[in-house]
């Protein structure tokens, strides 16, 4: 699953680094943000997914092999839905970039930010 996930993420990554060689208005920030994200995602490759404990688990319950497939699951299904958010968020910078639309860049390298690391529940509006 990992290994998935960090094989989709790299693909968006070098297609998004290679699409082109002109340096528009964020080139630098694309790729420092690219490159901070190459870093998290092979740190996240080696410590592999988890997931917070469940009550059941607090009370020493033990898990049942449904229960651990539908946690995988989750992963999975968050795992990708994080991947095509990044891709897409990435793919829109680059292609403001290549307008040499600023501001739209600017915003979607932000969109990319809040895909790495959401906001918690009482500030998704910032």
């Amino acid at each position: 699953m990992v290994v998935h996930r960090l094989m989709v993420l790299s693909a968006a990554a070098v297609a998004a680094l290679t699409s082109n060689s002109f340096a528009g208005p964020c080139s630098l920030e694309i790729d420092r943000l690219q490159t901070r994200i190459q870093a998290m995602l092979a740190a996240e490759a080696a410590v592999g997914p988890s997931e917070r404990e469940s009550t059941s688990a607090l009370l020493h319950r033990q898990p049942t092999p449904g229960s651990i497939a539908a946690a995988e699951e989750r992963l999975r299904e968050v795992s990708a839905t994080r991947a095509r958010a990044f891709s897409e968020a990435l793919a829109r910078s680059r292609a403001a970039d290549r307008a040499g639309d600023k501001k739209t860049c600017d915003q979607a390298l932000a969109d990319v930010l809040r895909t790495i690391a959401p906001l918690p529940p009482g500030r998704a509006n910032e």
